[in-house]
């Protein structure tokens, strides 16, 4: 397989390792429900995504990402501290033009890279990762993620035809990418994955139908009539005129006439019921493959003989054919996000905001009711604003975590996600609410003290625990139970673990703790976390208790 070489990727491909590992700080709850699984979260997405993974490896099922382009406009600053002296003297500059800066497509693939194989690790085995992307980076972006994700695991390439730049310098560049990639493919196919859409235009056919029959009095022949006019009058690039085949009414519903054959279908004459004569198979052979299927279909009034014995006619229902394949290449323009933005911030808070109506589109097909949603280039909250808005029309429960490192994630980010979910807008111009609430965060203290590399006293000891307990466990936390003892981490695999820790005191494993377990303690084996032990090794073995000593043992994520 193709591989790609830069200036720094041997420093930044195991890079997600050296990044400290910060506690998440709750800053205030937007709405009536704390810990909602909606997070927004104020930092660098590389020790965001970090901070993630106790609570969250394996379980994101859809990610969405709109990375900075690398156009040589965007003003990004490349602020990773690789251990590098080469890479160190980028940190904190302007990444320029490529005329000006020959090292620009270096810095973008050292940031996005070890950013990627974080996100790889939260995704579910299931779940599915889109990023947005344009020309400049999208051959090397490509590459990587073969890489990190796997060749086989690449599914499409989206095509985002966005309109005309008329002031282009050479062409008019009109699209943009976005890759779709899987955790593991073949797992999605192993689970039977289908990802289909609803044709657009449907609804609007079953509304007119409705509409000619009630005016045709019942008169199925008539209200055919009527509907194959209403298409006529449709305009150009109306969506429904791409079905106008389905143009005839019956008592079960709009239908097309089809053709009953198919290559490789059965080869067995048939009896018309309306003459007697024997009707030969078509050279293709019939659509039914057995004979009892297609004397089936006729029993259900989807063939329907004709009087002068050429082939049956094949009633094809729209009801039955509504969804279609999702297509690479659609269009959409630019400029309408930009203006719906505006609406709701009440003036122009963001440039070139991605548009919620495509990702609507997008996570409708790939994310289902109960998925987790990321976007760690959280940007205006465009993500959280489709999101919101496609639970509030299909009743799911989808949770949100944006994560954006500038200062506008409260103002704007937040913000955006808040009016949203509680309304905006006056007069005929007012939007409800979605409803909802989130938890907004910052990046607090890291997890070890850096230079003594103990247990940083200054961190919440409950997102300590949730830490030890993922370095164990590699699974989510779940809070034990009140009645439970006071230093039990959880249960996992039949074995039960302890971290016995005070902040600024010395614990110990000895008797005295040992006398604190109860019945209801009881397990195949006890990992006990202490800062030392004066059990002997016999004592533990006959026991089944296994000592780590806080912090030698607790491992680096």
């Amino acid at each position: 397989m193709p591989t790609l070489n830069w200036i720094g990727k041997d420093k930044v491909v195991t890079h997600h390792n050296d990044v400290p590992f910060r506690v998440l700080d709750r800053k205030y709850t937007f709405g009536d429900t704390p810990d909602s699984g909606n997070m927004i979260i104020h930092g660098d997405n590389l020790e965001a995504l970090k901070a993630l993974l106790p609570e969250y490896e394996n379980r994101i099922k859809c990610i969405y990402i709109d990375p900075p382009y690398n156009t040589g406009n965007e003003n990004w600053v490349y602020n990773d501290n690789v251990n590098d002296p080469h890479i160190r003297r980028w940190l904190g500059k302007v990444v320029g033009s490529e005329i000006d800066d020959l090292t620009r497509h270096d810095k973008w693939l050292c940031m996005m890279y070890p950013r990627l194989v974080l996100l790889q690790k939260l995704l579910s085995r299931d779940g599915l990762i889109f990023i947005a992307i344009d020309d400049n980076e999208q051959p090397y972006l490509r590459l990587i993620l073969d890489e990190i994700f796997g060749k086989t695991n690449f599914i499409a390439q989206f095509i985002w035809r966005g309109g005309k730049r008329n002031l282009a310098k050479y062409v008019s560049v009109s699209h943009e990418y976005m890759l779709m990639y899987a955790k593991d493919l073949s797992f999605c196919n192993a689970m039977g994955v289908s990802w289909k859409e609803q044709k657009q235009g449907i609804t609007d056919i079953y509304k007119s139908v409705n509409d000619c029959i009630k005016l045709a009095k019942g008169d199925f022949k008539q209200a055919t009539s009527l509907l194959k006019e209403w298409y006529r009058k449709l305009p150009d690039g109306h969506p429904s005129r791409d079905h106008e085949h389905y143009c005839n009414i019956d008592s079960v519903g709009v239908y097309c006439m089809d053709n009953v054959s198919r290559v490789g279908g059965g080869k067995y004459s048939v009896v018309s019921p309306l003459t007697g004569n024997k009707i030969n198979p078509p050279s293709r052979g019939w659509a039914f493959g057995k004979m009892e299927d297609f004397w089936q279909a006729y029993e259900d009034g989807i063939i329907e003989f004709t009087p002068n014995d050429t082939l049956p006619i094949f009633k094809r229902y729209l009801k039955d054919n509504e969804t279609q394949i999702v297509e690479t290449v659609f269009y959409k323009d630019r400029r309408g996000s930009s203006r719906r933005l505006k609406e709701l911030m009440g003036n122009d808070v963001f440039p070139f905001p991605k548009d919620e109506e495509v990702l609507f589109r997008f996570f409708q097909i790939f994310a289902p009711k109960d998925s987790i949603v990321l976007d760690s280039f959280a940007g205006s909250g465009t993500t959280a604003h489709a999101v919101l808005n496609l639970n509030k029309q299909d009743g799911g429960n989808r949770k949100i975590i944006l994560c954006e490192m500038c200062d506008y994630a409260e103002t704007i980010t937040a913000e955006r996600v808040r009016r949203v979910m509680k309304g905006y807008g006056e007069g005929k111009n007012a939007v409800a609410g979605t409803g909802g609430s989130f938890d907004f965060y910052e990046l607090g203290e890291t997890i070890f003290d850096p230079v003594t590399g103990n247990l940083n006293d200054n961190a919440d000891t409950e997102a300590i625990r949730r830490y030890v307990w993922f370095s164990e466990t590699n699974s989510a936390y779940i809070q034990p139970a009140k009645d439970a003892h006071s230093y039990l981490l959880g249960t996992f695999q039949h074995n039960n673990y302890y971290f016995y820790y005070k902040k600024g005191e010395e614990t110990c494993l000895d008797w005295d703790f040992l006398n604190t377990f109860t019945q209801k303690d009881k397990a195949e084996m006890y990992i006990i976390y202490a800062d030392r032990c004066v059990l002997t090794e016999e004592e533990m073995m006959r026991l089944n208790i296994r000592f780590k000593k806080i912090p030698r043992d607790i491992k680096r994520v």
